[in-house]
């Protein structure tokens, strides 16, 4: 090797040349410095103080954890799913956290689907139940796939310990943890004493937790009205700062939250809360706007309720018809705007209803499918109000009659002047097809003027002179 080039690779190794800066691009995402991580000693509870049994647990979670333990690997029930049983409470579904990566429960299980990028999960499908599985996880630091761009979480990948994953969970409540191996649960943050309390307590600095994820502040509320618990006082006032970081949430994410808080048979409590804490406004700023109307708060407060009872009842809710509740009255505030214009009745609702759909989804994102349902439920209502003829039967012909109808109903329930219309479609329905001919016999029918208008004669022809 040349003497030269020898010199040259030996400078090199002892003098490296010095980094380019991060273009703006890059450093606009980057890790930053957190506080040193919580520590949160474990407190082991033994089977025979704690009342979580395996008869209570999906088979399924069973299975899972099981199997992973039996590969080698720590396997914890963990989450709401312990919360539950401790409360005396169904889980809707069980969580599964464990050290194995996402790659590695991949390999233990064939069924394994692994999804998301700002979370990866590991998904374990048995038939229709899917076990999530999630791997430890620990405090951002200058290692592992995590990124965080002005204080908030944007790629959480950063794997760890049990000890440290319990220090990354939101509540104390939801830091509690259920060993397959000796049937006993840890306890990190003295999360059986705040279930105990009925409090709902963020792990850690408030501030920096919801600054992480402002999402947390929704699922702080939609616990508080689930359980019919309390926010800790200093997670709670945290709140009240810093429900304005909701706006930058990705409203995809905020859609699902909406989904969980609406249709899980609290949407009351939930509605209330989030009022309290100013977190609707930043959901739904529209409807906020409107609901110094009594009879919008009527109507919004009157359809929570009802899907609260439709869920208690088992029987099926869908989104649109509580989004056709929601934004009902920023329709309505806006539609002389395009009357104004010199629009007909029909296009003045369309376009009022468009605009609507499209301030709304910038805060949430709400699929076409359900946005198109409230659409037909919205067009409905002036159909259902017209003067009332037996042609107006034709319209219960229509797929979305009975959402419209429905609708029209808790429109008159609310207080809104269509009370008489509401009543006339609930008597006709009661009628089989003999009554209503009977019916309509005696009601006059009214033509329209098109009809009445005489036709002119045909002059005769003129003959040429």
């Amino acid at each position: 090797m040349p003497y030269k080039r020898l010199m040259n690779i030996i400078q090199t190794l002892f003098n490296p040349p010095k980094r380019q800066p991060l273009s703006p691009a890059i450093t606009t995402r980057h890790l930053i410095k957190l506080p040193p991580p919580i520590q949160l000693p474990a407190k082991q509870i033994p089977r025979a103080q704690h009342s979580v049994s395996r008869k209570n647990i999906s088979k399924n979670a069973v299975k899972v954890l099981y199997q992973l333990h039996q590969s080698g690997y720590q396997a914890f029930l963990v989450g709401g799913g312990i919360r539950d049983l401790l409360l005396g409470l169904k889980p809707k579904d069980f969580d599964v956290a464990t050290n194995a990566s996402p790659e590695q429960v991949r390999q233990v299980f064939r069924n394994c689907r692994l999804i998301g990028r700002r979370f990866l999960l590991a998904h374990v499908h048995f038939g229709q139940e899917i076990i999530e599985v999630a791997t430890f996880r620990k405090q951002h630091d200058e290692s592992g796939d995590g990124v965080i761009e002005n204080g908030c979480i944007i790629r959480d990948n950063v794997y760890g310990t049990i000890d440290e994953d319990a220090c990354r969970r939101d509540f104390t409540i939801n830091a509690l943890y259920y060993d397959i191996s000796n049937f006993s649960l840890l306890d990190y943050a003295d999360g059986m004493a705040d279930l105990q309390a009925k409090i709902i307590r963020l792990i850690g600095n408030p501030v920096e937790r919801y600054q992480e994820d402002p999402v947390r502040m929704l699922r702080a509320v939609r616990l508080a009205a689930k359980l019919g618990f309390e926010i800790e006082p200093e997670t709670a006032k945290a709140i009240h700062q810093f429900n304005h970081l909701l706006e930058n949430t990705h409203a995809a994410r905020l859609y699902e939250e909406v989904l969980k808080m609406f249709l899980g048979g609290y949407a009351y409590p939930s509605f209330v809360k989030l009022r309290e804490f100013g977190l609707f406004k930043r959901l739904f700023p529209q409807t906020e706007a409107c609901l110094d109307d009594p009879i919008a708060l009527a109507l919004v407060e009157q359809a929570l309720k009802n899907t609260d009872e439709r869920v208690a009842a088992d029987k099926s809710v869908t989104p649109a018809f509580l989004l056709a509740a929601l934004l009902w009255f920023p329709i309505l505030r806006l539609i002389p705007e395009y009357r104004d214009k010199g629009l007909s009745e029909q296009d003045c609702l369309v376009s009022a209803i468009d605009k609507v759909i499209d301030r709304q989804i910038q805060r949430i994102s709400i699929p076409r499918r359900v946005t198109i349902l409230s659409h037909e439920i919205w067009l409905l209502q002036p159909r259902l109000t017209r003067p009332k003829t037996k042609r107006s039967l034709r319209i219960m012909t229509h797929q979305r009659f009975r959402a419209g109808y429905d609708f029209l109903y808790l429109r008159a329930q609310a207080g809104e002047n269509v009370a008489d219309s509401a009543q006339w479609w609930t008597q006709v329905q009661t009628m089989d097809e003999a009554q209503r001919e009977q019916f309509f016999d005696t009601v006059p029918s009214h033509r329209s003027n098109r009809n009445n208008r005489r036709r002119k004669k045909k002059k005769p022809p003129t003959t040429p002179v």
